[in-house]
């Protein structure tokens, strides 16, 4: 349902029913009802997020079962107190015991739990997806939450090439529903996942440039001190230089001595860099349960930054130390 001021709700079950009947190219649908209510059993309770549904929600979802079954059309039909229950709602109300046969109680209405999702993991905005508990939509819409319409439901196409074909079909049956003129403007929005996909990669992108931007001012900022500091030493070294050329040593040479000095500079600040950002991530994995990957590439990267940002900002000190005239450093004080 497209929202806004002044709008009105007007998508229903009997939308998402209807598109189910009259799109060949959808698999499946699910109408989305979802509500938060405490979950009881005996003297365990949990709250959790109560999703009020079709069989085809776990279709969509490609969401298997560890155990039990899934509702079917007939609890659907006859808003049967069931439920299916997400993996971490078994485990805080029934620990290692078999949840399935057993009563619970959702909103102080006892519903037999059928069957355990397996382990889905977190979403891509961050929520567990197994605290949730499915329910029939019917059962929902009597018992614990009434809604005459909805904000969203999920659909499958039969294949990833029937997709617009798909989104074309639905967009037509649902203008006809809400008996919208032609020059009506949509009261809904349908979104694939490419489209969702491709905001998830533009979001990326841009976080990527943005750090990519912290990234550049931190290594001007190093390569400018790396900079200040040989042009210091070569500075407080010119009698060594000129002593060295007057015994022989070229241009070339002295060049190289300082470039090698700038380039072992900067390549002992990226190891401490790599250590320290290595200790801090696996600080961050051991404290959030975010799992750690530390590629040899990313390693070999940095230090080869590290190792460009020394030859690019130590090159003008070394061609400024190998262009002294040798009487005048040998003057020098």
């Amino acid at each position: 349902m497209r929202g806004g001021v002044g709008t009105v709700n007007t998508f229903t079950i009997e939308d998402v029913l209807a598109i189910g009947k009259e799109v060949p190219s959808v698999l499946a649908v699910a109408p989305v009802v979802r509500a938060s209510a405490q979950i009881v059993y005996e003297s365990q309770n949990w709250s959790s997020n109560v999703v009020g549904t079709t069989p085809g929600y776990t279709v969509v979802r490609q969401w298997a079962l560890a155990d039990g079954r899934d509702f079917g059309d007939d609890d659907v039909r006859a808003a049967a107190k069931v439920c299916v229950l997400g993996q971490i709602v078994a485990d805080q109300l029934f620990g290692g015991m078999d949840a399935v046969g057993r009563t619970i109680r959702i909103r102080n209405i006892p519903f037999r739990v059928i069957g355990v999702l397996a382990e889905k993991g977190e979403s891509s905005f961050g929520g567990s997806q197994d605290d949730t508990v499915l329910v029939p939509w019917t059962t929902m819409h009597k018992r614990i939450e009434r809604a005459d319409h909805l904000r969203f439901a999920m659909m499958s196409a039969r294949d990833a090439s029937l997709v617009d074909d798909a989104k074309e079909k639905i967009t037509a049956i649902l203008r006809q529903r809400h008996h919208l003129a032609e020059n009506d403007e949509d009261d809904f929005t349908i979104r694939s996942q490419a489209e969702f996909s491709q905001a998830a990669d533009q979001s990326a992108r841009i976080f990527t440039l943005l750090l990519g931007g912290i990234a550049s001012v931190s290594l001007l900022v190093g390569g400018i001190g790396i900079m200040n500091i040989m042009l210091v030493s070569v500075t407080e070294r010119i009698r060594e230089i000129g002593i060295r050329m007057a015994l022989g040593a070229r241009g070339i040479d002295i060049m190289l001595q300082f470039l090698v000095e700038a380039i072992m500079l900067s390549l002992l600040g990226g190891g401490i860099g790599v250590a320290l950002g290595y200790g801090l991530s696996r600080a961050a994995s051991g404290y959030s349960d975010w799992p750690l990957v530390v590629t040899t590439d990313s390693i070999a990267l940095a230090v080869g930054f590290a190792a460009t940002v020394g030859i690019f900002f130590g090159f003008y000190p070394a061609v400024k130390a190998s262009r002294l005239d040798p009487i005048q450093a040998l003057r020098h004080e």
